[in-house]
């Protein structure tokens, strides 16, 4: 036994046999089944008697399976991984040399040399060598299944007992999955329960799921790619998992998977935080975003950003004639350089670097290229960075952005789409009330071009939503980076949350807003469920494995601790997508509005940041400052 021991750990710790030592093994099994089959049919004195011309005729036999060894290239598969379709080749190569064995009976049965063969020992034989063959591997993967793997693999159950389940059990069973030992699967369907599928056995997902884990020793979850929103929803499982140190694995892969083939265990990754998030699937109309954006020449200012290097991605799906994309990032705009050449060389895409706040250099953009559509995404975002520099937040996000819609009205651009956020409802920031200011300006000019006052065929269509995954200084980000150093976790307040939502999902909106707009409109994406971001800390403490602490930081300068997607005088009106809906709220005359906004931009230049703010707040009422020093300008004045 221990000699056997040796010799299988010595096989299994190889990568393989080579090619040609599988072929001589089949060749084996193939030469003693025939020699074995012809001795019992003409017996032992007979075989010894012509036993040289036995052995030329055998071998001349075995040749033609050897041709069917070649075409199916029975030898290239590794024993201790063999799959069913090892067997059909194995099979297909075996009736190819039977057929062969045939012509070959035919052409050489009244030879003088070879001796004759009879028909059943043809068949016999035939059968005999499959059987040997499918033995071998079956042996050998059994083997290599219970005693190596069994030293060395973690054992995982299966959530999932459809085509995305058995497509993880497949990769289990027919590639080098040491790393995982399958010990049953789990499902939701009571139709289910108890029944053996693959040679395990079907669990219920129920109350007892942890325990009956614990209990068989398993420390792995693996997700079929069709229960990932069932486990998404169930946050009780969820939670109850990672509380017990029961890592989670999803299939990681962007592309579409094939049920027929296995899924490898490389191809799964251990879930993170962003995959827990609740969120729902959103479809967008597809035709009609294809029709507005096919062969048009389209502009995309912050391109290099969060969002806007999204949106980049999803517009070159459809084809426009030309892109332009403006940044003042000089590295990040050239990573999507690099990125349209790789991965859209077809398309003509312009990489510019330029302040949006350069009036000149903004018009002679305008001027070479005329864009039909502009999504304009650039602007300055942290909360804390704009409290600090409102007249940034004034000459970047408001006058930048006034040029970039003034200059859509002069070259005729058909459609500018504007990305706003919920800091601008309600603003207790700095950097909520310029976009908010930003959301008043190009909604007055589409009101004055409705209403004649201004020649254009420009419609300004703005979208408001809240925090993205995944974006530059975005929580999630931060938070894994703490994780990395040891921590703390920096929470600034328990009760603080805040909306998610994936960029490309945003984005995505972003294109059906633009398609859907007429000109005028503020749309609100529906965010989903709110989070606390303190379950949130925890969750990624818990998934990482790491022993960090939280530590609370306090409100940061015009923090609040829950944003809004309304103003408390807003209403919303429905749009044929369920997810986006239009704010109707206060609009502001144009002309009424445009000697407010130069004097703010010459108050960005010349004065104070406390007088600055005061004139934000003259033309934004509801903008009262929190934990900021900017409070003092809401307090009643003395009389």
């Amino acid at each position: 036994m221990k000699l056997f021991s040796r010799v299988t750990d010595w096989y299994f710790t190889r990568k393989s046999l080579p090619y040609w030592a599988i072929a001589l093994i089949d060749c084996m099994l193939l030469y003693l089944s025939m020699l074995f089959i012809y001795t019992v049919s003409h017996g032992l004195v007979s075989t010894a008697t012509d036993f040289w011309p036995v052995c030329a005729t055998l071998f001349l036999y075995m040749c033609c399976y050897v041709i069917g060894f070649k075409y199916f290239r029975t030898y290239t598969g590794v024993f201790r991984y063999s799959s069913f379709v090892d067997l059909q080749r194995v099979s297909g190569a075996v009736l190819i040399g039977l057929a062969l064995s045939f012509i070959l009976r035919a052409v050489f049965d009244h030879s003088t040399f070879f001796v004759p063969v009879r028909i059943s020992n043809l068949l016999l034989w035939s059968v005999m060598a499959l059987l040997l063959m499918w033995s071998m591997r079956v042996f050998v993967k059994y083997l290599h299944d219970n005693t190596f793997v069994n030293k060395n693999a973690e054992k995982v159950f299966i959530y999932g007992v459809k085509e995305g389940g058995i497509a993880i059990a497949k990769g289990l069973n027919s590639q080098n999955s040491g790393n995982f030992k399958l010990v049953g699967f789990i499902c939701d369907e009571p139709d289910m329960f108890g029944h053996t599928l693959m040679g395990v056995t079907v669990y219920p997902n129920d109350g007892d799921l942890v325990d009956l884990m614990k209990r068989k020793g398993v420390t792995r979850l693996l997700v079929s790619p069709l229960r990932t929103e069932q486990l998404r929803e169930n946050k009780r499982m969820v939670a109850s998992l990672i509380e017990d140190d029961i890592k989670i694995y999803i299939y990681g892969q962007a592309q579409e998977w094939d049920s027929h083939d296995g899924i490898k265990t490389q191809q799964l990754r251990e879930v993170e935080i962003e995959d827990l998030l609740p969120r729902e699937k959103i479809d967008i109309d597809i035709d009609a975003t294809c029709r507005q954006l096919a062969d048009k020449c389209i502009l995309i200012t912050g391109a290099a950003g969060s969002i806007g290097s999204e949106i980049v991605r999803q517009v070159s799906i459809y084809a426009p004639s030309r892109l332009i994309l403006i940044d003042q990032a000089e590295t990040p705009l050239h990573d999507i350089r690099l990125f349209m050449a790789r991965e859209y060389p077809h398309l003509e895409a312009h990489t510019i670097v330029a302040d949006i706040a350069n009036k000149n250099r903004m018009a002679e953009i305008f001027d070479k290229y005329r864009p039909q559509y502009v999504f304009h995404a650039a602007a300055y975002k942290h909360v804390p960075m704009m409290e600090d520099n409102p007249t940034e937040a004034i000459q970047n996000n408001v006058e930048g952005t006034r040029i970039i819609a003034d200059l859509a009205v002069k070259y005729g651009t058909e459609k500018f789409v504007m990305v706003s956020t919920d800091k601008a409802v309600n603003p207790t920031n700095v950097m909520g009330c310029s976009k908010r200011i930003c959301e008043i300006y190009v909604q007055a000019l589409d009101k004055a071009i409705k209403e004649g006052k201004i020649k254009s065929v420009t419609q300004f269509v703005t979208t408001r939503f809240g925090n993205v995954l995944g974006s530059n200084g975005s929580v999630i980000p931060i938070f894994k980076e703490q994780i990395k150093r040891g921590g703390p976790l920096t929470v600034t307040h328990p009760d603080i949350i805040r909306y998610f939502m994936l960029i490309p999902e945003a984005c995505k909106l972003v294109l059906e807003a633009g398609t859907i707009g007429k000109g005028g409109e503020i749309f609100v994406f529906d965010m989903g469920e709110p989070v606390k971001i303190l379950d949130l800390a925890k969750q990624m403490i818990k998934l990482s494995g790491a022993d960090v602490q939280i530590k609370f930081t306090g409100l940061r300068d015009g923090e609040k601790l829950y944003e809004e997607v309304l103003n408390e005088k807003e209403i919303t009106l429905p749009t044929v997508h369920p997810k986006i809906m239009i704010a109707k709220v206060r609009e502001y005359d144009y002309e009424s509005i445009l000697p407010i906004y130069d004097e703010l931009f010459r108050a960005s230049i010349t004065e104070d940041n406390m007088s600055i703010v005061r004139r934000m707040k003259g033309l934004v009422p509801e903008f009262k400052s929190q934990h900021s020093v900017y409070e003092i300008l809401d307090r009643p004045a003395l009389t």
